[in-house]
């Protein structure tokens, strides 16, 4: 796809990936949505954008309420003229907890962003690419979903459903529609990090850590490859690859 005059709405673009990925898209000749429950870094993100020369605008948006989802998606319509691009990157993690230390709440409320609102997008998207002709889904995963992560075993079986997921909707590239996912290792992220250095595991001062940066770069490669469509990209530090495609059994 030729990202330039493309309509994209991004979830969780208030700040690391999905920030670094407005901004890709942007220099890219795309006008973008920039979608988040924090109006704060959504604002920031499309003030960077515009100071650049681009076109944007912010939404807060609950990516787990149908209503927030459905205004995200009709406002890339109303405002751009379309959609051609969604990327699902919202996400969060049980916190410090971790499970099973986290409250059923908690790990409820991981389930419903990592994966609900992830088959809640990708649904109520579809007429809207379909009306264009077609377009590009990229959610963000994880590596876990293929190593696992022992501080927090529900987000790690989010990852691995959106893994599955992706691989079960390749056939929509029959309608011109490729959905594809990105699974980042580590990444130097305010879910990672956070802001305070006294909640942060030890081990992180240890772990070499992507940057939002290498990650946009991967969902850019996804929607301009008219190849991939079902296809899941693992980045780590000094590697990119694709997972292997699940074959069906003969019948």
């Amino acid at each position: 796809m030729d990202i330039r005059g493309k309509v994209a709405v991004i979830t969780g673009a208030g700040s690391g990936i999905g920030r670094a990925t407005a901004l890709r898209l942007a220099h890219a000749g795309a006008a973008v949505v920039v979608a988040d429950v924090d109006d704060t870094g959504a604002r920031d993100t499309v003030a960077q954008i515009e100071g650049a020369g681009g076109a944007a605008v912010a939404v807060h948006a609950d990516v787990t309420q149908t209503a927030d989802a459905h205004r995200m998606l009709a406002l890339a319509e109303s405002r751009f003229g379309g959609l051609d691009i969604l990327h699902n990157n919202a996400g969060i993690t049980c916190g410090p907890a971790g499970y099973p230390g986290v409250a059923e709440s908690g790990w409820q409320r991981v389930l419903d962003v990592n994966l609900r609102a992830v088959i809640l997008g990708t649904q109520l998207a579809l007429p809207a690419l379909r009306r264009r002709g077609g377009g590009v889904i990229v959610h963000t995963a994880s590596m876990a979903a293929f190593v696992g992560f022992p501080p927090d075993a529900i987000y790690a079986a989010t990852k691995a459903a959106i893994v599955l997921f992706t691989h079960s909707l390749g056939g929509l590239k029959a309608e011109g529609i490729r959905v594809n996912c990105v699974c980042p290792g580590l990444v130097n992220t305010p879910m990672l990090t956070r802001d305070d250095a006294a909640e942060r595991p030890a081990w992180l001062a240890h772990t070499p850590m992507l940057q939002p940066e290498d990650i946009a770069d991967g969902v850019i490669e996804l929607i301009r490859d008219d190849r991939l469509a079902g296809t899941v990209m693992r980045i780590m530090p000094g590697i990119r690859d694709f997972a292997p495609l699940p074959e069906f059994p003969a019948a």
